[in-house]
């Protein structure tokens, strides 16, 4: 019998209003050299948005540009704080102070959230400058750090976390908006099924909406974070390989250089996670045959009803098929974990599932026993499978997580997309089609072929790689 692993009960979440300089406290203000830095080493600043994958990827980031020889410090607010450990103890973490209480992110949702948090952050990130800062990199959602950088007469540069057609379609949005052609986002129904004109393969219900704010809301958050403003370059977490067309389109509507810098996860390799990971799964992988798991993980922040559960549980047992689950603590509505959900959720899920409520995900996808990724498409995600050759069973819930899955599914081709409400019935014929018969294989075999290609594009005088020195040479003469 296999089982439910409760071993990983610590799920750490920790909070804190101080600077942090190698790993312990320190009493200053603002942002300044330490005493014992070379003074060649420049210091470079960076924002990321308080939330795990846009953090793991700002971290992998800022681990790579110390290797090239920059100094580091991390400005964060108090929201999903990342806590300084053994691996960063050459950076400095530093506070930025703002007024929203803890709970503004549950009650406010993400679109609004982050439109108060960057209106809250503006005035007090200013404090924190100093001229011994040669560059601010601030992620795109949080667009206030540009003023101050402005007012300071820092450069300053935006880093893109999600991918180079999500940006896209984000700075497009405010004309489609304008011309009216998002009308059929308000139906509930068929229109929403048809192709938007001029950006083939995405239809409405595939634009980077999300079901927690307005349109309006929507529109006000993308413009800022598509505004380059005074920012002398972008950086994004992708490669040409996989996106050469909007990477082409950005770098001619932006009018400054472009930089696809990624897979970051290939070139960083400290752990960055916010959540425990928990390493047993390893050890029951190892017991598995080659591609017979499917690793089901919708990410850190989606939210399932309880009968979503249990028929995505019923649908898995009804496969046949082994399963890695991940189920976060808080992700069921209504209950802290899984032990309060009907008693016939651990009859189908122990004869062929193990739970867990955190996984090491990179890991896991490189596992040779692992044959799928049931996968909420994030960004990070997505790179992080398709850089294993892992093909994708698709079901996301909000921004461009729809135009990830999309991409997976009809231009990439390595992802099968569960649409609508969750039944056992589309779990297990999404499961058996990617996991067993020739389809599935055929996926794989893509996967495969695009994974030599990412991979290569992060080797020495290939796309990336010549991407990323180019970047570090701006950032030296700045």
């Amino acid at each position: 019998m296999e089982k439910i692993d409760v071993t990983d009960s610590s799920y750490s979440h920790t909070s804190s209003a101080t600077w942090f300089t190698c790993g312990k406290e320190s009493q200053q203000n603002s942002l300044v050299l330490d005493t014992e830095e070379k003074p060649a080493r420049r210091r470079l600043v960076l924002v990321p948005v308080p939330a795990q994958g846009h953090l793991s990827l700002m971290m992998q980031l800022a681990e790579t540009l110390h290797l090239k020889g920059f100094s580091i410090t991390v400005a964060q607010t108090k929201f999903n704080y990342f806590s300084p450990s053994d691996d960063f103890t050459d950076f400095q973490f530093v506070t930025i102070t703002e007024s929203l209480p803890e709970s503004a992110f549950k009650n406010l949702k993400p679109i609004m959230f982050l439109l108060k948090l960057n209106k809250e952050c503006q005035v007090s990130f200013k404090l924190l400058l100093q001229q011994d800062i040669s560059c601010v990199i601030y992620n795109e959602y949080m667009y206030f750090v540009e003023a101050a950088a402005k007012e300071f007469n820092l450069p300053n540069v935006i880093f893109s976390t999600t991918n180079a057609t999500a940006f896209v379609y984000r700075s497009v949005f405010k004309k489609l908006y304008a011309n009216n052609i998002l009308a059929p986002l308000k139906d509930s129904k068929g229109q929403q099924d048809e192709l938007v004109p001029g950006f083939h393969p995405l239809r409405y219900k595939d634009l980077p909406t999300s079901i927690f704010s307005s349109l309006e809301n929507i529109l006000q958050l993308y413009k800022n974070t598509v505004d380059k403003r005074t920012a002398s370059s972008v950086i994004i977490n992708t490669a040409s390989c996989l996106e050469s067309s909007s990477l082409s389109w950005l770098q001619q509507q932006l009018e400054i250089p472009v930089f696809p810098i990624g897979p970051l996860h290939m070139v960083a390799s400290d752990p960055t996670s916010l959540l425990e990971e928990n390493r047993n799964c390893i050890e029951w992988l190892n017991k598995k045959k080659q591609n017979s798991v499917i690793f089901v993980s919708l990410g850190s922040l989606a939210l399932l009803e309880v009968n979503e559960v249990m028929e995505t549980a019923s649908g898995l047992d009804s496969s046949n098929q082994h399963f890695l689950w991940v189920i976060r603590p808080g992700s069921v509505r209504g209950s802290e974990w899984i032990e309060h959900l009907p008693e016939e959720f651990s009859k189908m899920v122990s004869s062929r599932g193990y739970i867990v409520k955190w996984a090491p995900q990179k890991e896991v996808l490189a596992h040779p026993a692992v044959g799928g990724f049931w996968s909420h498409c994030g960004w990070n995600s997505t790179l992080e499978s398709i850089g294993e050759g892992v093909p994708m069973i698709c079901k996301p819930f909000s921004t461009d997580q729809k135009v990830n899955a999309r991409y997976l599914e009809c231009v990439w081709r390595i992802g099968i997309q569960v649409e609508g409400e969750l039944d056992r019935g589309a779990v297990e014929r999404a499961v058996k089609r990617l996991m067993v018969g020739e389809e599935g294989e055929e996926m794989r075999k893509r996967a495969i072929c695009l994974k030599e290609r990412l991979r290569a594009s992060v080797r020495d005088g290939s796309s990336s790689h010549n991407s990323l020195d180019e970047f570090i040479h701006l950032m030296r003469t700045l």
